[in-house]
């Protein structure tokens, strides 16, 4: 005779398991939406014409997203400022990136952090540093929000300068930046051209969106876990 009674353990732990990766499969269509503005917003940015960075801040300041937009900044000094290093990798290549700070007028607020560029492992020179230099150094650039601390990150070395994590705090305290915006500026122009060692950092071209397929696959598997379980019960009644 069949035992027609549900297994109750089997049940619950299919049903369980069911909801994870449903969760998860909504989990990704969150992040494709999310993916797809922000490609939206690269490409926008791509296309659109550098605005002075003031009036970009002032839009900030008043609740509105301006992430990813270009701008451009007349930083006194900027090509001979102190900078801290902010360990980095590209393209398989270890080095650092320079910030610095850049002073604001006219924007709410007193300076902004600069990604100034990228400097391989291999070089040890460095740009001259005069602190009292004054001389206007234009850029143009893409506003970028932090990084959000990771637990895998390395603690900073602010006493040699050495960062490992794109935070706005520790940088702009080891800088004695004032009053900082909540953004960074990711140069696309040189703020020492006649030091080619110092890349600048482009705007990300490719940015991979695989969030619908990983949504695909976690859907799947809860099918494939529901036919799984249907087949066993299938093979219990007709036990």
């Amino acid at each position: 005779m069949a035992d027609r009674r549900l297994p109750v353990g089997a049940t619950i732990a299919t049903a369980i398991a069911f909801a994870i990766l449903i969760g998860l499969g909504v989990w990704q269509l969150k992040r494709l939406a999310w993916k797809e503005d922000l490609l939206a917003r690269v490409h926008a940015a791509q296309t659109a014409p550098a605005l002075p960075i003031a009036e970009v801040l002032r839009a900030a300041a008043k609740g509105e997203d301006v992430g990813y937009r270009r701008v451009t900044a007349i930083c006194p000094g900027l090509g001979s400022a102190p900078y801290v290093e902010l360990y980095a990798i590209i393209d398989g290549e270890m080095g650092s990136r320079l910030v610095s700070v850049c002073r604001l007028d006219g924007a709410p607020y007193a300076s902004i952090l600069v990604d100034r560029g990228f400097v391989a492992g291999t070089i040890s020179a460095r740009p001259p540093v005069d602190a009292n230099d004054a001389r206007p150094t234009g850029i143009r650039g893409v506003l970028r929000e932090p990084e959000r601390k990771s637990f895998i990150q390395p603690a900073n070395d602010p006493a040699h300068k050495r960062f490992f994590g794109r935070q706005i705090a520790p940088l702009a305290a080891a800088l004695h930046a004032d009053n900082p915006a909540p953004l960074f500026l990711m140069a696309e122009t040189s703020s020492n051209p006649e030091w080619q060692a110092l890349k600048p950092a482009p705007l990300p071209v490719d940015i991979p969106n695989n969030h619908f397929q990983y949504a695909l696959t976690w859907f799947g598997l809860a099918g494939a876990l529901l036919a799984v379980y249907g087949a066993m019960l299938w093979g219990r009644l007709r036990r």
